[in-house]
């Protein structure tokens, strides 16, 4: 008993005793509320909005009691003193991540929901933490933007060396084209207005509401279109007449339009003879003997 008695008298064993009482009373604490919160709540993104800022106050109040703990008396100024030099090289990604995340909570470059491309990876945010986010995966194997069901775990730290492109924040809309080769012998003219109608059907609409996002998003962002209505350019290649339909979508509408413009364009080709569709082709031409 008197070898126990003196163990807990000790400060330092003492202070070590009442560090993990906090954790783990705080701990326990929080997962209770967010199981409270869990049965309550319904909507999905409300909860995990939630669930977060409770996350957030766990580790605030837990860094208040253990400050409290450590900085009575000498013993933090004695064993930090002796600690700081090793933390600081072997804590430096984890610091640099934790930096990171504050300039993600206070700037917000992305939110949860938003469509973001970094280090070469694209996906929608569907989880932010202090160390690292998450995205659910789109593109590489899966074309046109979809879902791939990958989650992909990317370090804070990532948004201070890497570019970010993000599809959702400010504008909320995107350019998209829809390329259309066609045979030298069609008539390109009467394709070029024919898919221009059927792009304008799929395009957002040059609408008051439109034109209030973009002045919305000029405030903060120098973003400037002086034509948001469907455009069909035109352009040669080897293989034939190519036909270019330009519009606006919606990030994660892009796949939706493209399958339905080119359902038309389809349309179109099989109901009229002069507009073909090109492909890799050889031509053999009898010069005579």
């Amino acid at each position: 008993m008197t070898e126990i008695k003196d163990f807990i008298n000790d400060p330092i064993n003492a202070n070590i005793i009442k560090t993990v009482l906090v954790l783990l009373v705080g701990y326990v604490f929080r997962g209770i509320i967010i199981r409270i919160v869990h049965k309550s709540v319904l909507d999905t993104k409300k909860y995990y909005r939630i669930k977060r800022n409770i996350t957030y106050i766990y580790f605030s109040v837990v860094i208040i009691f253990l400050v409290g703990i450590w900085t009575k008396g000498s013993t933090l100024t004695t064993y930090l003193g002796l600690a700081s030099a090793g933390l600081a090289i072997a804590l430096k990604d984890l610091l640099i991540n934790v930096a990171a995340w504050l300039f993600i909570m206070i700037k917000k470059p992305f939110v949860v929901g938003d469509r973001i491309e970094i280090q070469g990876r694209a996906g929608d945010v569907i989880d932010q933490r202090v160390f690292q986010f998450t995205l659910m995966e789109i593109g590489e194997w899966v074309h046109n933007d979809q879902s791939t069901g990958r989650m992909i775990h990317i370090p804070n730290s990532a948004v201070f060396t890497y570019p970010l492109a993000n599809f959702t924040s400010g504008f909320q809309y995107i350019w998209n084209e829809v390329h259309v080769l066609l045979t030298f012998e069609s008539n390109h003219k009467k394709a070029k207005e024919l898919f221009l109608k059927i792009v304008e059907d799929y395009s957002l609409k040059d609408t008051d509401e439109l034109k209030k996002e973009l002045r919305n998003a000029s405030k903060k962002y120098m973003i400037y279109y002086s034509v948001m209505t469907p455009i069909v350019y035109t352009d040669v290649k080897d293989s034939g007449i190519m036909l270019s339909l330009r519009y606006l979508c919606r990030p994660h509408d892009k796949r939706k339009t493209i399958e339905q413009i080119w359902e038309d364009i389809l349309e179109v080709t099989r109901t009229h003879d002069d507009i073909q569709l090109a492909y890799n082709t050889i031509r053999m031409v009898n010069i005579g003997q």
